[in-house]
């Protein structure tokens, strides 16, 4: 492994050990306005734990607390189980990547990653060395002497990200790094990061508005709304059974049926969700299996994704559902429903998770 990892200074980090996060009760105020409300958290040592929500949800204000670039209104917070929620940020060892790279544009990419050693002072030997094996870390060893300017975005990101491993924090906090990227840079990023933390094994904590990306890359997500949170597990476990309505709907594409309509479909006593990729369309006259639920409906929408197609299906019920089909066809074979048809909606009832 690297040296970004290891270390010769005996420190904690040097002895293979990762921290984890806790917050109690933890609470943030703007005047009036609440952005965080009683928080309880707890992230795993070494764990790549995911926050994620909408805008204004009050995630990346619980990052810069954790941080200690904001201070907290009420409550503590723990690193490792110390207290250092009154702590200055330099006396925290975390460290942050934000999405806007935060690179000094007149160093070359060698200082920027060698910037915070030389502010502790460390000898030019292991300055030297570290840096080296920092960005052979991020595979980009061979632009050491360039200039922020000449890198790509997804180049500069890795930097930002030698940057902050190279001071060996215990919590690395990632603040919508990908943000900025191109979908497919974005996609690539995200294996790339992934391997580089299991590589270095210490906690990250990373801020997303982006489902995809946070289903991606986690051990597990904290589910944010409104300065609190709805719901956290593994991807699997906030995908498959929503805690609420506003999970169900937010991570992903889904199909809410209301507690009425579920009791009259299914004979549950809850609402259901049902994610479009679990739903298919069939003709009206088509046998249903009596494990599966099925409601009559008119197809109002089709939306080629290329490698899915979404149909969108008025029920007789008034509620709209969505099924993806994937496309697993000949390329020219066209034979598929359109606007206009009558279908039924299928699914397999096992397949509806009941939302509280």
């Amino acid at each position: 492994m690297s040296g970004i990892a290891t270390a010769t200074d005996g420190s904690d980090a040097a002895a293979g050990v990762v921290s984890g996060v806790e917050l109690q009760g933890v609470s943030k105020h703007y005047g009036d306005t609440v952005a965080v409300s009683d928080l309880d958290l707890v992230v795993q040592p070494g764990e790549f734990f995911s926050m994620l929500g909408p805008s204004g949800s009050g995630k990346t204000t619980v990052l810069r607390m954790i941080a200690g670039f904001e201070d907290v209104t009420s409550g503590r917070i723990l690193l490792d189980g110390q207290d250092v929620t009154a702590a200055a940020p330099f006396d925290r060892t975390v460290n942050t990547v934000f999405q806007d790279y935060a690179l000094f544009p007149h160093m070359t990419i060698a200082e920027n990653v060698a910037y915070g050693l030389r502010v502790r002072k460390a000898p030019k030997s292991e300055i030297t060395e570290r840096v080296t094996a920092a960005l052979e870390q991020v595979q980009l060893a061979a632009v050491a002497d360039r200039l922020p300017h000449q890198l790509s975005g997804g180049q500069r990101q890795r930097i930002a990200l030698a940057r902050a491993l190279i001071l060996r924090p215990r919590v690395l906090l990632l603040d919508e790094p990908l943000g900025a990227l191109d979908k497919q840079l974005r996609e690539q990023m995200q294996i790339e990061l992934k391997q580089i933390q299991r590589e270095v094994g210490i906690t990250f904590i990373f801020v997303t508005h982006d489902q995809e990306e946070a289903l991606t890359l986690s051990d597990r997500i904290a589910v944010f709304n409104e300065g609190r949170v709805e719901q956290i597990g593994t991807p699997r476990e906030v995908y498959e059974y929503p805690g609420t309505p506003f999970v169900a709907s937010f991570l992903g594409l889904s199909n809410l049926i209301p507690a009425e309509l579920a009791l009259e479909l299914a004979g549950a006593k809850s609402a259901l969700s049902v994610r479009p990729e679990r739903v298919r369309i069939a003709a009206t006259d088509e046998a249903v299996r009596n494990t599966e639920t099925s409601v009559r409906g008119t197809v109002v929408e089709t939306v080629y994704t290329g490698p899915t197609t979404r149909y969108i299906v008025e029920t007789d019920f008034g509620l709209r559902l969505i099924a993806e089909r994937h496309n697993d066809h000949a390329p020219d074979d066209t034979s598929s429903f359109h606007r206009g048809d009558a279908v039924l909606a299928v699914w397999y009832t096992e397949h509806a998770a009941v939302v509280p």
